[in-house]
Order: C-alpha cells, then structure tokens, then sequence
C-alpha cells in the first residue's frame, strides 16, 4: 500500500497544485492579494490544530525546531505565494509568470547539492533542459496575448517568489524534514502570516463577497493549504528534494488543461508538444533514483 502511495503521491500533488492557479483567478477581482492571503492562511490554522489533537501528533520541542518550521513556512507560503498574488494581481500576464516560476526545479537542484549533499546526476539534469523547453512551448503561446503588465517590478517579484520556494523546500528538507507533519506544518504557516498581514495593512481590505469568493477561499484552504502543502512536506521528506522541484514543471501543463476546459482557453499543436516534452522529462528524471551523499546534522 505504502509503494502504491508512493507511486500515486506525485501525481495526485500535481492535480491538486495546479488547482490552485484556478482558485486565485476565481477570488482575485474581490478582494486584494495579500487579504486574501491573510484569510486563507488564518483560516488554515484552526482545521490543522484540531488535526494535529486529534492524531495526538509530537509538538516541537525545542525552539530551534519551532524557528525551523516558521521560517520554512514564510519562505514555502509566505514569499512564494505572496509574490505571486503580487505579481498577477498588479497585470504580470499568467504565462509570462509561469515560466519564471519554471526556474524553481533548476534552482532547487542546484541548491540541493551543497546543502543537502544531494548528487544530481546527469540524467537529471537533462530532464530538467528537456522539462524547461517543453514548458517553454506549453506557456509562450499565452505569453503574446497581454504582455503589458511585464514589468521590471512584476519579474523581480516573480524571481523572488521562486527563491522563496527553492530555498525554503530545501531548509524544510534539511532542517525540519524530521518534525511531525501537521504540527510542522501548522507552525509554517504562521511564519507564512507573518510576512502577508504585514503586507496586507497597506491595502484597502475591502472585500466584495460572492459565491466565486467564498469558494475560491474553500478551496484554496481545505484543499491546496492543507492537503497538497502536508502531500508535499510527505514527498520532500521521502525524497530528494532535486526530485520533487522537478514536479513544478507538471504544473503549467494542468493548469493549460484545466483551464481550457473550464474557462475555454485554446490548446494549440505546439502546446500539446511541449506536454509531452515535460511529461517526458519527468520520467526520465523519475526513471532512475539521485543518489544522496551524507552529510553531518
């Protein structure tokens, strides 16, 4: 059952990531960026303390262990998806921004080595060419539609946002991969609030409620904040963390079809290709483990 778990995990985290490109297109014309993600993260808290009673999950116990997960958090939730929001919010065109948040999977395998002693072998770094075109492909038709909002400011705030996921998936698996999961993550997101409310004071907080809202704050809460964020702390803790970045490349390609379904947007020849060429390089990067030197604690 554990080798079926394992082998379903990646994908159903990728379904589920994806999602939340679509969950943020449904709230953004109601409420501000960083509002919006100070609710969401606040709403977050409650459901996962109940959680964590019920399993009667292992606190952390020292306060370094609780710095770890904090920061890990601001870093995961706080800087990635508060740059995004940003950026997207302020007109950064969605294709242009997913090919800058492609960078993620190059970065965090380059950090992976001195960090975490993490081998990448050439395998992988082929895969990973081979996953950065095919991105190309899936996003540059989007990108001529409305690139008005491509910005000297927006791209800086999307560069941030990948170094802040890059950075913070490699301190979680190096620091905090050994703390309990749902306290763990709990503890993330209040590093995570403490970046976006800071933020969020600048703006209007006024919010117009609606049923796309509501649902969009539901989603993005039950289903991408607490079940793919503890799918994802159970994937970067289980492998290398090289592997799981490589899992982003996946990401753009759902959300494409997703939308293309949902809000009728096209899905030409080239972007097919360029599917198949990400798909492609995830099995090649999948098909043969990494291997890991140790390194001291």
């Amino acid at each position: 059952m554990r080798s079926l778990l394992d082998k379903i995990a990646p994908g159903i985290f990728v379904l589920l990531w994806s999602t939340g490109f679509i969950g943020s297109k449904l709230g953004a014309p109601y409420i501000d960026p960083f509002a919006f993600l100070s609710i969401r993260f606040a709403l977050v808290v409650p459901p996962l303390l109940v959680l964590a009673l019920m399993l009667g999950a292992a606190w952390p116990r020292r306060a370094r262990e609780w710095g770890h997960c904090f920061l890990a958090g601001a870093l995961i939730h706080g800087v990635y998806l508060g740059g995004i929001f940003y950026a997207i919010d302020n007109g950064m065109p969605a294709g242009i921004s997913a090919l800058v948040l492609g960078l993620q999977p190059l970065l965090t395998a380059l950090l992976a080595g001195p960090i975490l002693g993490e081998t990448v072998a050439r395998r992988h770094w082929a895969g990973l060419a081979v996953g950065a075109l095919g991105l190309m492909l899936v996003v540059g038709p989007r990108i001529g539609v409305d690139a008005s909002g491509l910005t000297a400011e927006n791209a800086l705030v999307c560069l941030v946002a990948v170094a802040g996921i890059a950075f913070g998936t490699v301190y979680q698996k190096r620091f905090a991969g050994g703390i309990d999961l749902v306290p763990g993550t709990l503890v993330q997101y209040f590093g995570a609030l403490a970046v976006v409310v800071p933020l969020s004071l600048a703006e209007s907080w006024r919010i117009t409620w609606s049923g796309e809202l509501v649902f969009a704050l539901a989603w993005l809460v039950l289903v991408l904040s607490i079940g793919a964020i503890l799918l994802l702390m159970v994937l970067i803790k289980r492998g290398s963390a090289a592997r799981v970045a490589s899992l982003f490349y996946l990401v753009p390609v759902a959300t494409a079809i997703e939308s293309y379904f949902l809000f009728g947007e096209t899905l030409g020849p080239v972007q097919i290709a360029g599917a198949a060429l990400v798909v492609g390089a995830l099995l090649m990067i999948r098909e043969r483990r990494i291997g890991t030197r140790r390194t001291p604690a």
